[in-house]
């Protein structure tokens, strides 16, 4: 059954690993428009690995941020804002390995979430 789906193109599932790393956003892009039409071994495998990312990177900035900032205010402690940060930018590190790693069509896992994305999410 043929789609006229737009994002539909011979990239072998790539567009779509690479859409889904930009946030949440991204990813509802690329399993919605890009990946129920074209089904593939390489957006499925970031799929699912950016699904994952983005739920522990959201839960881990927003619950430090919950705590570490309070701890700031009542005991002025300002090292706590540079902990926040430093996690903040090993986040980031993550996310890009795992964006190369889509933009070179490789199903290289993120360390850390990668290997254990893979086996979670199985309706993806």
């Amino acid at each position: 059954m043929e789609t006229n789906s737009p994002f539909k193109t011979a990239d072998n599932g790539k567009s779509a690993a690479i859409v889904s790393y930009f946030w949440f956003i991204g990813w509802i892009i690329a399993y919605f428009a890009m990946y129920k039409d074209n089904k593939t071994e390489l957006s499925r495998y970031h799929l699912k690995q950016t699904l994952l990312f983005h739920l522990v990177s959201t839960v881990i900035s927003w619950g430090l941020s919950l705590f570490l900032i309070p701890v700031i205010f009542a005991t002025g402690f300002g090292g706590s804002y540079y902990i926040l940060r430093v996690i903040q930018v090993l986040l980031f590190v993550l996310w890009i390995i795992g964006l190369i790693a889509a933009i070179q069509g490789e199903k290289k896992p993120i360390p850390l979430i990668g290997d254990r994305a893979q086996t979670m999410f199985p309706s993806i």
